[in-house]
């Protein structure tokens, strides 16, 4: 199944530079091209997409206020001539952010990236397995046993999953979209940076949480009522 994209970009140059580097990609499929960011909006509403690429410095509506606008936002890859604009795309969860003039090396990461990204979105946990999921590290698939994840750390853009008497595993994917792959009775989340296995859990103290490991992490206040509830195990 390819990626379907399109592009929004008031530049007809930078338009034809993600052509060419797209079309050096048989997963991609570039559906359009838009350089008014308005008829791009439009189409997005009237036609889901699985990537966009958009400039965020455009005349009639930025890319970030496009993109904060869409009820569906598909995975986005923020493209611009500005540094300052890189901290409020990565609020939105983009999915990664090209200064230009963009090189076909510094694309290919990306669009690496961007397989991974689509690969996890669409893989599925057969009913017969419930007890594990795959991730993408090292580029190739990898099985999670859920009993053997003791913790999860962010790391920006990559997650890095903890497991009992094995390696860690490095994979792209923001901390709440694996949240949604784990039991909600048997993981929570106690930091912006950290989600734990209850069974883990050897002692709370105030504002921190040892683990059997013997591995401290701290509580943030805003996590601080998901381990109320919870004693020494």
């Amino acid at each position: 199944m390819k990626i379907k994209a399109i592009a929004i970009d008031d530049e007809p140059l930078a338009l034809e530079l993600i052509r060419n580097y797209t079309a050096q990609f048989p997963a991609l499929q570039l559906l359009q091209t838009f350089d008014d960011a308005l008829s791009g909006a439009e189409f997005l509403r009237c036609r889901p997409v699985d990537l966009l690429f958009i400039d965020i410095n455009m005349p009639d509506i930025t890319g970030i206020d496009l993109v904060r606008s869409l009820e569906e936002k598909p995975m986005v890859i923020f493209t611009t001539a500005h540094k300052r604009f890189a901290h409020e795309g990565f609020e939105l969860e983009a999915l990664d952010y090209l200064l230009k003039p963009i090189s076909m090396e510094r694309f290919s990461r990306t669009i690496q990236k961007t397989m991974a990204q689509y690969h996890f979105k669409h893989t599925t946990i057969p009913a017969c397995e419930p007890e594990s999921f795959f991730v993408y590290a090292e580029y190739k698939k990898v099985r999670i046993w859920i009993d053997e994840v003791e913790y999860i750390e962010s790391l920006e853009d990559y997650i890095r999953i903890h497991r009992v008497n094995a390696r860690p595993v490095l994979t792209l994917m923001p901390l709440k979209k694996i949240l949604e792959k784990l039991p909600q009775d048997r993981f929570r989340r106690i930091h912006r940076s950290y989600i734990i296995a209850v069974r883990s859990i050897c002692a709370i103290a105030y504002r921190k949480v040892l683990l059997h490991s013997g591995t401290t992490l701290p509580v943030s206040n805003t996590y601080a009522d998901n381990i109320r509830e919870w004693g020494c195990k």
